[in-house]
């Protein structure tokens, strides 16, 4: 008795059961429909998150990094010892509120996805 894996999505055999996501007016929500066309929908038919959840991510490390950096510079400038105190210290608290803003923003994500998954089975009219 043999048995064949199952075709992934998208490889031609039958329909896509992962369509993309779309909005109650049926516009799709990625990210190819334009950052400023989402920006701009005063109407809100397109969600914005999903565009910018990446970029604001990297922001929010980077300025964390500049930060432990620069008080690792000024806390040597003041003494040795407050300079290992933030060396030592730093990295995990820098962590730490890295890794809250991460949650922060996959709960403002999963927000945003079930809105989409609930407008996609709400009947149209």
């Amino acid at each position: 008795m043999s048995t064949q894996p199952p075709t992934p999505p998208g490889s031609g055999a039958g329909p896509n059961p992962y369509p993309p996501p779309t909005s109650p007016t049926g516009t799709s929500h990625l990210p190819g429909q334009g950052f400023f066309a989402a920006l701009f929908d005063f109407s809100f038919s397109r969600f914005i998150t999903p565009m910018i959840i990446r970029f604001v991510y990297i922001l929010a490390t980077a300025l964390i990094g500049l930060t432990w950096f620069v008080l690792l510079i000024s806390s040597f400038a003041q003494s040795a010892a407050s300079g290992l105190v933030v060396l030592l210290l730093g990295p995990v608290i820098a962590l730490v509120y890295l890794a809250f803003i991460r949650m922060t923003l996959e709960i403002y994500l999963a927000v945003v996805r079930m809105s989409e998954d609930i407008h996609q089975r709400l009947p149209q009219g």
